[in-house]
């Protein structure tokens, strides 16, 4: 029920849509609900529906690079680590990262959403946030067998059951996996008491967006978008990549958006459609600015620079981008280690044996991240330490130039507070088991199976940005993530990877263990470890905040009603909204986002 692009043309919706990704097809399907609303969703990249490349459980990573299924962005060189760049791949296609990302299915601390309505976006808390992730979770409760076995607990979860996106876990998780978990336990990380209901905040089993009847993938797509397509008020055209939005000037001064320009991509020729009620920005964090900066709305400088014309300016646009990094830590496991890992699929005769065990529902397709340990700082590093990065904070926030960077000082205020020592911080420090071999520089050794500890930075301080170079809305935008700006991120990932190895040699893991492939024992002072970890560490492929809720004297871009500001029914609904970075993998929470961001758009309508 695709509608094909020659038929767009100065067609008229009420709602256009840019970007058919987790958000956007959120978005359009709950819009649709009204059979008298008609939606356009545009989406740049294909369809793909029912590839197994996508459905397919257990090849997290094969996706990147492959311009079927990714855009290849990249960041440019950070002169905090040694001039890397760094790759920020994301989804191509309806479904967009949901339909590449690696299943996790984590929700944030309450009070990190609640830092949100801090910020002064009222209503943004986690109370009333929540009703919004279970609106579109769909979880399957596991056995009493599987909870039995695993010692999974999930009867008290405020976890949502009847929504579209299947959340489940894998059919099996190793015994490994579960000494895995006892050993940060007996480093005195205590259980989590709401893994996914607010307070993460110690170790637990999390479940994935995985179908347990189908044992594919479920992401955005198959739990949005195809069980609503025959909607006849619910179009969808891809190969349409969003070049501007097309405003008009009102009376009151405001602009207000009447349509969008695409180009066809197949053919290359330039489009517009109108839009009657509303156009939505969904494209993501990286795109979402480009565009609104190819629209005339933005910084004074960038729009100078592209020969645009300044509508609105909007000095936040493509500023205050966060975005969480990890690394791994791999060691060798012994023969008769119960982990069934991953590592096997490099072998191509078991990589097949495994994609006929998947169609039957087992196999390694069937196993995924489930396993994790979410720490605050607090409970990990010592005292002497957290008091050392404190003070840098304290530093940082002394230096702030308000009159160059509005609202970053409350925003540094409020991320400083997860941090404050004697008091009970947000579970920023994020560990995750993962069965196979995912670290460098050292690779892996054909035959052999490892087990991986990522460690994950989700609270860090630096702010990088995203601008458009060119007024050409082909052309990237420039990317600039500011890793490490902030000497004490780095400061606080090396407690972190140090205490990834204390739990290694750690009982009953190390007792699997042959020896530490990555980074090996070569690396001990926090020089070596910084210097190591600046070499291997990637993005987590969260980037966020480049279109702010904030009110507009911080460098807010949209309001609470996700509106930009200026126009009287420009909105943008995607990651690039979020004020302050999370504590979580980012997908549930788009879609919370969505669902939100449906019913303020109802309401005004």
């Amino acid at each position: 029920m695709l509608t094909p692009t020659e038929q767009l043309n100065n067609q008229f919706f009420d709602y256009i849509i840019a970007g058919g990704g987790t958000a956007g097809l959120t978005l359009a399907a709950r819009l649709t609900e009204d059979p008298s609303v008609n939606v356009l969703v545009l989406e740049a990249g294909q369809a793909n529906i029912d590839d197994p490349q996508l459905l397919r459980p257990g090849i997290y990573g094969s996706h990147f690079g492959n311009a079927s299924f990714t855009w290849d962005h990249k960041t440019i060189k950070q002169k905090h680590v040694n001039d890397r760049e760094s790759g920020w791949s994301r989804g191509k296609g309806l479904g967009g990262s949901s339909g590449i990302n690696f299943l996790c299915y984590t929700k944030p601390p309450a009070r990190d959403i609640d830092d949100f309505e801090r910020l002064g976006n009222p209503g943004w808390n986690w109370k009333n946030l929540e009703q919004y992730f279970n609106r579109a979770e769909g979880f399957v409760e596991p056995t009493e067998e599987y909870k039995k076995r695993t010692g999974v607990k999930t009867e008290t979860w405020n976890v949502g059951r009847e929504g579209p996106l299947k959340v489940s876990f894998p059919v099996s998780i190793s015994e490994a996996e579960m000494r895995i978990q006892q050993a940060f336990a007996n480093q005195g990380i205590p259980a989590a008491k709401q893994p996914i209901g607010g307070d993460p905040k110690g170790i637990c089993f999390l479940p994935n967006t995985y179908d347990p009847k189908t044992h594919v993938r479920s992401y955005s797509t198959n739990a949005y978008y195809l069980p609503n397509k025959d909607r006849p008020n619910f179009k969808v055209a891809v190969g349409a990549h969003v070049n501007r939005v097309l405003t008009e000037n009102t009376r009151d001064g405001s602009w207000s958006a009447v349509g969008v320009e695409f180009t066809d991509v197949a053919s290359g020729k330039t489009q517009t459609v109108n839009a009657k009620k509303e156009v939505i920005l969904s494209a993501g964090a990286l795109k979402t600015p480009q565009l609104l900066e190819l629209s005339g709305f933005g910084r004074i400088d960038v729009l100078d620079k592209i020969d645009v014309p300044v509508k609105v300016e909007l000095s936040g646009v493509g500023e205050n981008v966060q975005d969480h990094i990890f690394l791994g830590l791999s060691w060798e496991l012994k023969e008769d280690a119960p982990f069934d890992t991953l590592d096997l699929l490099r072998d191509p005769a078991i990589a097949a044996k495994h994609l006929e065990l998947h169609a039957q529902g087992s196999g390694l397709h069937t196993i995924g991240i489930v396993g994790f340990s979410w720490n605050s700082f607090d409970m990990f590093a010592p005292p002497g330490k957290q008091a050392e990065v404190y003070q840098k904070m304290e530093d940082a926030l002394g230096k702030i130039d308000d009159t160059a960077h509005p609202g970053l000082r409350k925003s540094f205020e409020i991320a400083m507070q997860r941090f404050e020592p004697g008091k009970p911080g947000s579970p920023g420090c994020e560990f995750i088991s993962f069965p196979g071999f995912l670290s460098g520089p050292n690779p892996p050794e054909a035959g052999k199976r490892y087990a991986t500890i990522l460690v994950a930075m989700n609270h860090g301080f630096s702010r990088g940005t995203v601008h458009a170079t060119s007024s050409d809305p082909l052309k990237d935008p420039e990317m600039d993530a500011h890793y490490f700006e902030q000497d004490f991120d780095l400061d606080i990932h090396v407690e972190m990877v140090k205490f990834a190895r204390k739990v290694a040699n750690t009982s009953p893991m190390k007792e699997m263990l042959v020896a530490e492939l990555n980074p090996g024992l070569e690396v001990q002072t926090d020089a070596q470890w910084a210097e190591w970890l600046k070499q291997t560490f990637s993005t987590t492929w969260h980037t966020a905040g480049s279109a702010a809720m904030l009110p507009r004297a911080q460098n807010g871009v949209v309001d609470a009603s996700l509106k930009v500001y200026g126009t009287s029914n420009l909105r943008v609904v995607d990651l690039s909204v979020v004020p302050l970075h999370f504590a979580s993998h980012p997908q549930a929470t788009v879609y919370a986002i969505a669902e939100k961001a449906a019913d303020i758009i109802k309401a005004a309508a």
